[in-house]
């Protein structure tokens, strides 16, 4: 895919995280979507959307202040956390996007599901990877998909993460293309 020179995707660690993980989510990023991809942490932290009764944080609030802190130049802003996340209809979520919007977020929280201490990271980098992707997906208007390859799959157990591909179906594939060209 070429790459549109004008606009970035923003990848923004909060708090530390490993620069392998964050190139390795850079870099299927600018494969699937075409667009150049920088390295750029827009929040420190995000205790302003912890919430005491569920001890998880509410993703509605980091996504409202990462579309409002995202540079003009960049076209969509994809988090990467390490806190448990929550929507109010579900006990958790891997990530959470603005559907046609500007901001996505996803956790490492709860993708280390079924992994020993002593497990290679590339399976929890795979599984980051692939969640982020699909947030991403969700802020170009993807849906999910039905396919349980496709990378728009909604996975409700952290089996279906691994299941799934990295790549979109070709439905989804030509769903994107039509976003894109609306830009």
């Amino acid at each position: 895919m070429t790459l549109i020179p004008e606009h970035r995707i923003i990848i923004s660690p909060i708090n530390e995280l490993e620069a392998d993980l964050l190139r390795g989510i850079g870099d299927e990023v600018q494969r699937v979507f075409g667009f150049a991809v920088e390295i750029e942490p827009l929040l420190d932290n995000v205790d302003f959307a912890y919430n005491a009764d569920r001890a998880q944080y509410h993703t509605t609030p980091i996504l409202d202040r990462l579309a409002d802190l995202a540079p003009p130049h960049a076209l969509r802003v994809a988090a990467v956390a390490r806190v448990d996340l929550f929507i109010p209809i579900l006990t958790h979520v891997y990530g959470e996007a603005q559907l046609g919007g500007r901001a996505c977020i996803v956790s490492t929280y709860r993708l280390d599901e079924n992994l020993s201490p002593a497990a290679d990271s590339h399976i929890l980098f795979q599984r980051v990877i692939k969640e982020a992707v699909h947030e991403l997906g969700h802020t170009f208007d993807l849906r999910h998909c039905r396919d349980p390859q496709c990378i728009m799959h909604y996975c409700r157990a952290i089996e279906d993460v691994d299941r799934k591909s990295n790549d979109l179906c070709r439905y989804c594939g030509v769903m994107l293309q039509d976003q894109l060209a609306k830009l």
